[in-house]
């Protein structure tokens, strides 16, 4: 007479999976994924030569480099007064002119307020930053 294997756990708590407490969570196979395969890469099999761990996806914060590309006028605007005593910037009349790619800026945003007459040389320039530079009667004059 056959027999119905399906009906060996019928009724059973854990199904032959030991206590209640196993197969719980991903712990039981070592991590989700390809979670932990580089520490026990004997149970997960060869490793493949393209795997990263940890390397894609993410800025570091020290390869971030130190000087930005892009400046609001805002900002430069506000550290003038240290472009002026480091040398940087130079007072000429009554305008301040700097040469942006001193400071590492290849380009001057619009953002922020600009108190003080500029004359401003840079690689690009936005819109907004030329009427704000020109608002206050100075000159963004491109390099």
């Amino acid at each position: 007479m056959p027999v119905n294997k399906r009906s060996k756990y019928r009724g059973s708590r854990t199904c032959g999976g030991g206590t209640h407490k196993n197969r719980r969570g991903a712990g039981n196979r070592g991590g989700r994924g390809r979670g932990g395969s580089r520490d026990h890469k004997f149970v997960r099999g060869v490793i493949h030569a393209n795997w990263t761990y940890g390397t894609c996806g993410f800025k570091h914060y020290h390869r971030s480099s130190a000087t930005p590309d892009a400046l609001d006028i805002g900002q430069i605007d506000q550290i003038l007064p240290s472009l002026l005593e480091q040398g940087t910037a130079i007072m000429e009349g009554d305008a301040i002119v700097l040469n942006a790619a001193d400071i590492g800026v290849l380009k001057v945003l619009g953002g922020g307020k600009v108190t003080k007459k500029m004359n401003i040389t840079a690689a690009a320039f936005t819109q907004s930053a030329i009427q704000k530079i020109e608002a206050k009667g100075g000159h963004a004059l491109l390099s």
